[in-house]
């Protein structure tokens, strides 16, 4: 199926490709774009086909110009990932949810936001990212997240690491040994089960 992104939001019916509700309000005329009130979106990103990501917002306001869409007042946002099991059933499955004040959705369907928590469903982490002017909090479609700087809580891993990119399987890919501080649980006190932390023992 053809990912229609953010390349057509030229106005309120580029717009409607994406939502699956219509929005209440209307749009600015007096700004370049589109902006609308009360929005509660999907986006199916070409480059990562087997997902699907969610979110509500307040405010949404197309830039044409920059090729930028930017969601604020957000809230419910979260990925979820289809599966196809052995007999050819598909599934579908939440693999992590997502809370930032706001996101800029670009046009390879990427996300930016000076700071976010995603919690990676499978593995019950807790990842709090934070960012700067010229180096946001980056989420890249069909391979995962990269920020200056990320606290990490989770049954097997804690601490702090410093110019993290990570996958959405929760592997470092790269990070500042120098500016990292984090550990493994060698005796893990809890373990995750079905997106829960549960006590061993």
């Amino acid at each position: 199926m053809h990912n229609v992104g953010l390349y057509a939001l030229t106005g309120i019916v580029g717009f409607a490709l994406l939502f699956a509700f219509l929005p209440t309000g209307a749009p600015d005329a007096s700004q370049s774009g589109a902006r609308l009130s009360g929005v509660q979106l999907r986006l199916f990103p070409s480059r990562d086909p087997n997902a699907v990501w969610s979110f509500r917002a307040s405010d949404v306001k197309n830039d044409p110009v920059a090729g930028t869409t930017l969601l604020t007042g957000l809230s419910g946002g979260q990925r979820v990932v289809k599966e196809r099991s052995a007999a050819g059933q598909v599934t579908e499955r939440l693999d992590a949810t997502l809370s930032a004040p706001d996101l800029t959705i670009d046009g390879q369907d990427n996300l930016t936001t000076r700071q976010a928590r995603i919690t990676l469903v499978q593995q019950c982490a807790d990842i709090d990212l934070t960012g700067g002017a010229q180096a946001p909090v980056r989420i890249e479609q069909g391979q995962g997240f990269s920020a200056a700087t990320a606290r990490i809580s989770s049954p097997n891993m804690n601490g702090t690491v410093g110019r993290l990119k990570m996958t959405f399987d929760f592997v470092i890919e790269d990070s500042d040994p120098a500016t990292s501080k984090y550990s493994f649980a060698l005796d893990p006190t809890e373990t995750c089960e079905n997106g829960r932390r549960v006590p061993l023992g």
